[in-house]
């Protein structure tokens, strides 16, 4: 807490009158508004917040190749990633993600994770196999197979440089592992009445980002920290046994080889229709005579999915599957699909699914951003929720709002980070944050508020801002206490985004400024400093004091009204900072005549000081004023924001 020094209103008109000897310094509170981290322009990335003249990024592009074996729970494939080096640098190696090493007695994430165990403890028994590596720098080079394996990383050596300004390299490799029944709530196997769900993520080796930031992002993976991908074209195949079904990414290739022409016609019908339409109804689960198109050996699920940074699949014997349109903006349309076991079928649970999913995206795609995949796929899995590129694994066990909160948290990701490729490994709230952002006006939306955000708690939840062990937003998620890793990825910067626009900004300021962030760093790389610049230049605002004081910190609100005095026929308010961090005043005045207005007072009131005299004139007599009427800051200290004091109620 800072200092504040409180004067009554007649010392402070009085100390006005005296002059200050040369040889004092007055305080200020400059260093609050000075500029935060290095945003200037550099020729990839520039001050209005936008990639600059000569940005780039480097494309990967995988066609793979995966067979399931459900006897021995293992995938084993065949992955060839083309790597297009659009950087100015001749690259002499690569280094790629293995992510299913995480899971090994010796593994850096098993030997971080405590004792008693978190939400990101997984199996110990797997490990991914790599075999047969070839690399080539350009189609004249010779093939090198030499690699280095460091816990989830792999760096790849070629035998020639791959040149830089569009440079192409071809590595491929066959993999295989066991498919860990826990897996870190991301991936992983389901038990169900009628089988197993196979939930399949980081199922491929895959290549780092190579950016001008940082050169190579090798941190490893661990747990907490998520993923940081690049952009390209995928091309998968999966084989599974015949009375298997496959959910994935992208766009399924062969349906007239993996479908009967009655789920053919389904999708036909589901395709204009706004209800669910099933595919594979409860009662027809593990009926191969109506399901399948074949009643022996196995099945090849072709996907593709174009300018995405990462695919997923899930296959199970057991799924309901159905499906709906999913109406865009621009007149185009999608597919909303659920598959989930039948168990969990009814219409208090995941047979709202494909509705959820549908208001999710048609949602997001109206305020903000149209959906660009042909699929939005929500699978009911062991992982409580998790977000990939088109799809989603959420909780089996999930139900009414549970299951509609989970579904519109996961499917908002594919905004934040499937279509704003921010690093997840290092900023989790420009991901989950954002995304938590976008979930409160999402539940407004829906169904006529059926399911109420309660981000907003007004001043009435502040446990978590008065811990003694809160964390600041900016540290990193495999550091922060797990314990604060839902308030620093989640909460504190989702209600700093509505702070934004609600209370700050205004909405009409925000959204433009939030849709070009969008807009300009879809399917590209943007950093803080990007997202800082592109707000403020497209809002007309220097928001040091807010990033400083809400994303790098660990200060709190504090706003108070310390005394009300008549003068001269007005009135004059005398207001405090009594926090940590400057912010604008929204004060309700209601005379008493019980009309009321609302004040604005600009946040440049705290820079010279942590007091200020505000002067109200009118002609009624005050009855009451109050801070924030809408109660959107969480002020920490309530029975300050309101004068007379003996009015405040919590």
């Amino acid at each position: 807490m800072r200092q504040v020094f409180k004067w009554s209103v007649l010392s402070l008109f009085s100390f006005q009158m005296f002059t200050v000897s040369a040889q004092d310094v007055i305080p200020n509170n400059q260093s609050d508004f000075n500029p935060i981290m290095y945003r200037q322009s550099s020729p990839y990335r520039s001050a209005l917040g936008q990639p600059g003249d000569q940005y780039w990024q480097n494309q990967a592009d995988y066609n793979i190749e995966a067979t399931l074996d459900p006897e021995k729970n293992t995938i084993t494939g065949h992955v060839t990633l083309t790597y297009h080096n659009n950087s100015p640098y001749d690259l002499n190696y690569i280094w790629m993600y293995v992510e299913q090493n995480r899971f090994t007695e010796t593994s850096r994430g098993t030997l971080t994770t405590p004792i008693m165990g978190n939400r990101y403890s997984g199996d110990v028994d797997g490990g991914c196999d790599i075999s047969n590596l070839e690399a080539r720098a350009n189609k004249r080079s010779k093939v090198s197979s030499k690699h280095v394996i460091s816990d989830t990383r792999m760096q790849v050596f070629f035998n020639d440089p791959i040149s830089a300004k569009n440079g192409v390299a071809t590595v491929s490799m066959d993999f295989t592992y066991v498919i860990p029944k826990a897996g870190m709530d991301r991936m992983g196997r389901l038990e169900t009445d009628n089988g197993i769900v196979y939930s399949l993520a980081q199922w491929y080796p895959r290549v780092a980002v190579f950016d001008d930031v940082k050169g190579w992002n090798t941190e490893p993976y661990l747990g907490a920290g998520e993923f940081y991908v690049d952009y390209g074209n995928y091309d998968y195949k999966v084989t599974v046994p015949y009375n298997y079904v496959v959910v994935g990414s992208g766009a399924l290739e062969n349906d007239k080889e993996v479908l009967t022409s009655t789920q053919r016609d389904r999708f036909a019908k589901a395709a204009k229709s706004d209800d669910r339409v099933y595919i594979i109804t409860p009662e027809e689960v593990n009926d191969v005579d109506k399901t399948r198109p074949t009643k022996k050996g196995t099945l090849t699920w072709h996907f593709k999915m174009e300018n995405t940074r990462d695919v997923a699949f899930a296959t199970s014997k057991a799924f309901v599957w159905d499906a709906a349109r999913i109406n865009l903006p621009s007149g185009k349309t999608a597919m909303a699909q659920s598959v989930y076991p039948k168990e969990v079928s009814g219409d208090d649970a995941w047979g709202r699914s494909t509705e959820y999913t549908k208001g999710s995206v048609e949602n997001y795609s109206n305020q903000w951003f149209e959906y660009p995949y042909p699929n939005a796929v929500n699978v009911a899995s062991n992982v409580g929720g998790m977000e990939y590129p088109g799809l989603s694994f959420c909780s089996s066990r999930s139900k009414g709002a549970g299951l509609w909160g989970v579904t519109d948290h996961e499917f908002g990701h594919n905004w934040f980070p499937m279509i704003v490729g921010s690093n997840e490994r290092l900023y989790p709230w420009m991901d989950e944050g954002f995304n938590t952002f976008i979930n409160y006006y999402s539940a407004k939306a829906f169904n006529n508020e059926e399911y109420p955000n309660d981000l907003i708690k007004g001043r009435k939840s502040l446990r978590i801002y008065n811990s003694k062990n809160r964390e600041g937003v900016d540290t990193y998620p495999d550091i922060v206490n797990t314990r604060n890793l839902g308030n620093t990825a989640y909460g504190k910067p989702g209600l700093g985004l509505i702070m934004l626009r609600e209370y700050i900004l205004g909405p009409e300021r925000f959204d433009y400024a939030f849709k070009e962030y969008i807009k300009n760093w879809s399917y590209k790389h943007p950093q803080p400093s990007d997202f800082f610049n592109a707000m403020e230049n497209g809002a007309g605002e220097n928001l040091n004091w807010f990033w400083r004081g809400w994303f790098y910190g660990t200060g709190n609100i504090d706003l108070a009204i310390s005394y009300v005095q008549s003068y001269k026929g007005d009135y004059v308010i005398v207001l405090e900072n009594r926090g940590d961090i400057p912010m604008p005043v929204k004060l309700k005045v209601t005379y008493d005549d019980d009309t009321s207005e609302i004040k604005d007072i600009p946040v440049e009131i705290w820079q010279r000081g942590d007091s200020w005299n505000y002067l109200l004139k009118t002609d009624k007599k005050l009855k009451s004023v109050e801070i924030d009427p809408d109660k959107i800051l969480p002020d920490v200290n309530s029975s300050n924001d309101v004068w007379p004091s003996d009015i405040y109620k919590d």
